[in-house]
């Protein structure tokens, strides 16, 4: 991890940004995931979007990751910012998501989104799913 990461995170209900260096934060938005969501929504001619990271039921291993993008953000979304593009996270999701890594990978295997997450217990062998 670039430990030269600065990473914005507020409350959307806040009215303030607050700044903390990686070391503080309760998850990462990371330069090569920003990027590509930076590319995606120049694609897209779309300022407005926000790449959304969520937790849903299912999956081999029990919970499953999702992204999309979105341009809504409520009120209690906690937001991530890195070079002027916005990552959100519903409350429900960031319970399971605290401490992870957000990243984007190109490799033998293809182009993905991958989420580095501390708090699974196992994970499935595509890494789309975990357990807590």
């Amino acid at each position: 991890m670039d430990n030269t990461l600065l990473v914005c995170m507020r409350d959307v209900g806040e009215t303030d940004m607050t700044e903390t260096t990686d070391q503080q934060l309760t998850m990462v938005f990371s330069d090569s995931a920003a990027a590509k969501v930076k590319t995606l929504i120049e694609e897209d001619q779309n300022d407005n979007l926000k790449l959304r990271v969520y937790i849903t039921g299912g999956g081999c291993a029990g919970f499953s990751y999702g992204f999309t993008f979105d341009e809504a953000v409520a009120d209690d979304d906690t937001l991530f910012e890195n070079d002027g593009v916005n990552m959100v996270v519903d409350p429900m999701s960031y319970q399971y998501l605290v401490g992870s890594v957000v990243d984007y990978k190109e490799g033998l295997q293809g182009s993905q989104f991958v989420i580095d997450n501390p708090n699974a217990t196992t994970t499935c062998g595509c890494g789309s799913s975990f357990s807590i």
